[in-house]
């Protein structure tokens, strides 16, 4: 097992190209993790030229693992990674529990942390930068918080944070403020990797690199990943024909399906892996899988698809 990188070189390399966040696979029966196929999904992923990949993260299900699954996924990926492909693992829940997500993802080999809100509670920005800092101090690795529902992270917080804690290296946003996302990167600059953190994250790619998000985290990635580095470069280059295509073509029906019913922003990844011939086994609970006639119809948008951006 190689030195994980360094917090300041993670950052870099998180910045500098798309963002791959697999999801994890299950059995089709019992819902347990299937490694094997896990491993060979990785193994594809990290054959395309990504900045990072995020095991067991919002699409990889963090939610419904174990503390144990969790680090099993996780060791999965480093060990399926090619050895300059930086891996993140998930720490989240209380802040006790987070940090001993934290140990676990330096057992397994992790590079960096991607810090989701605490459990099902409200907090003011006082408890919420303790909850990092608590966390950063427990860990080596860089840490990137993930700012949505309980935990929305102002500038001012961040500031602290940074301040305090050299080992944080970027902020996932999640929420789409437009005009917040503006002002925590006019206070902070470059000390922080932005990162673009919606459910389809595709949505916001142009805005948001135009605020100081170079990157963003694309679920789409899983089954359609040379549609997703077309799209991503086109961002990245400016080719506005390019972009709007492919938001009209698939990225907002895509959407449209997926906002057919409440938690289906992982489900329709995994209907996805179905529909391109590589299933990754259904949803566990709380999440409920597409119906057949919504399988159906996102069938039908891919196989829209120019054959080259369907591999």
């Amino acid at each position: 097992m190689t030195s994980p990188l360094n917090p300041a070189d993670l950052g870099r390399r998180l910045g500098a190209g798309l963002l791959s966040f697999p999801v994890t696979h299950f059995g089709p029966d019992d819902l347990s993790f299937d490694e094997r196929a896990y491993c060979a999904h990785v193994e594809r992923l990290s054959a395309y030229k990504v900045g990072g990949l995020f095991a067991a993260g919002g699409t990889g299900e963090f939610f419904s693992l174990t503390p144990s699954e969790v680090e099993r996924v996780v060791t999965a990926a480093v060990q399926s990674a090619p050895k300059n492909m930086p891996v993140l693992a998930p720490a989240g829940c209380g802040t006790a529990t987070a940090v001993e997500f934290a140990a676990s993802a330096e057992r397994s080999g992790a590079d960096g942390i991607l810090l989701f809100p605490p459990y099902l509670t409200d907090m003011s920005q006082e408890g919420l930068a303790r909850h990092v800092e608590a966390v950063c101090r427990a860990t080596s690795l860089g840490v990137v918080v993930y700012s949505r529902a309980n935990a929305v992270y102002t500038a001012e917080t961040l500031d602290r944070l940074a301040m305090a804690c050299p080992n944080l290296i970027g902020y996932k946003d999640g929420v789409g403020d437009l005009e917040a996302m503006a002002r925590i990167h006019g206070r902070l600059g470059d000390r922080l990797t932005y990162i673009g953190g919606l459910p389809t994250a595709e949505t916001f790619a142009v805005p948001y690199l135009e605020l100081g998000a170079t990157t963003y985290s694309s679920a789409i990635f899983n089954f359609l990943p040379e549609f997703a580095l077309d799209f991503y470069d086109a961002v990245r280059e400016r080719r506005r024909d390019t972009v709007l295509r492919h938001l009209n073509d698939f990225v907002l029906p895509y959407t449209a399906i997926r906002d057919r019913a409440r938690g289906y922003g992982v489900s329709i990844v995994k209907a996805g892996m179905s529909a391109v011939g590589r299933p990754a086994g259904p949803v566990r609970p709380p999440l409920t899988d597409l119906t057949p006639g919504e399988h159906e119809a996102l069938a039908r948008l891919i196989e829209k698809l120019p054959a080259h951006l369907r591999q």
